[in-house]
């Protein structure tokens, strides 16, 4: 007999974390609980209200597939029952801790692969004037990966103070939609002579076929306009990588699915999260072997995270351990 319970987390973000749509000082996330017999499945979710989700409608979602979840349902019936996003990404990743500890393995060696090896994720700046960006440059110079958040006015010098401020790391900039084609345009030229790798989600999610002919000196990203693999042959058309997350697609399952057909249409793979904790970090550890960019700093940016966590060694970030997830 199947258990299932769910809540709502609150996770003081040490400072604030800021992008081009707004700041926020806490990561408010729902964790999913799935017991079955002394055995418990956890998984973690961040409602986005970007994206149209509330903490509390995300537990009304869960608590709407309880009967099926309790009678023993699986994740592929799971993909069709529920709609993709941070409900049924919680749910998907406790049913994954679930079989992992139903069957005694780990989930990597349910997704099939032999073992898991650390990884070097990005480490975020948050969008601020560019004096503050590069003391916040300084400060974590040493890192090999850079991402900065831009999307208003003076992004050229938040860029070129970054630079100035870490000159040996490597550069992602991330726009969160807040750009015209036209910043786009007079931008990329200059940010590909300042070293960046990679510019995400630069226009409007739903503006962007504007991007279709464009041939930008600098790799384009989809984050916003890519949730699952219903817009990728969209995003084919418009960018060269994708930027995968689990609560976008609604949980490592699809996350999967999605990366093979975004590799086999030769898109370059980026894995980032959400502000949230370890337990959220956990299972995209699977789904970012191999990926070219890593972006999975959430617990970096936490006053606290919870306990047992991930092991960040700088900005290395080594596999969970059981006890946390999977």
């Amino acid at each position: 007999m199947r258990r299932l319970s769910a809540g709502i987390e609150r996770w003081p973000i040490a400072g604030a974390f800021t992008i081009a749509r707004g700041s926020k000082t806490e990561a408010v996330v729902t964790v999913a609980q799935i017991a079955e017999g002394a055995l418990v499945g956890r998984g973690e979710s961040t409602p986005y209200l970007r994206y149209g989700e509330t903490p509390q409608g995300v537990l009304e979602e869960i608590d709407a597939a309880r009967a099926f979840i309790e009678a023993g349902g699986e994740r592929d019936a799971l993909q069709t029952l529920m709609q993709p996003g941070a409900a049924r990404n919680a749910v998907d990743c406790a049913l994954w801790d679930l079989e992992a500890k139903r069957t005694c393995r780990r989930a990597f060696q349910i997704a099939g692969r032999a073992r898991l090896d650390s990884l070097k994720t990005a480490y975020t700046l948050s969008f601020a004037a560019p004096e503050v960006m590069a003391e916040q440059a300084r400060a974590n110079a040493k890192r090999p990966l850079l991402k900065l958040k831009i999307g208003g006015p003076g992004d050229l010098a938040r860029v070129e103070a970054v630079r100035g401020a870490a000159p040996k790391s490597r550069l992602i900039v991330d726009a969160n939609e807040g750009l015209a084609l036209d910043d786009l345009k007079r931008l990329a030229p200059a940010f590909a002579r300042l070293g960046v790798l990679l510019i995400e989600q630069p226009l409007k999610a739903g503006e962007d076929q504007a991007l279709e002919g464009y041939d930008s000196p600098v790799l384009l990203c989809a984050d916003e306009s890519l949730h699952t693999r219903a817009e990728l042959a969209d995003c084919a058309r418009r960018y060269g990588a994708v930027n995968i997350k689990l609560d976008k697609a609604g949980g490592l399952t699809e996350a999967l699915a999605l990366a093979a057909e975004a590799r086999a249409l030769g898109l370059q793979i980026m894995v980032g999260c959400m502000v949230a904790t370890s337990l959220a970090m956990a299972p995209a550890l699977i789904l970012a072997q191999g990926a070219a960019f890593v972006d999975l700093d959430g617990p970096l940016l936490l006053a606290k995270d919870r306990e047992p966590g991930l092991t960040y060694v700088g900005s290395m970030v080594e596999p969970p351990s059981a006890e946390l997830w999977g």
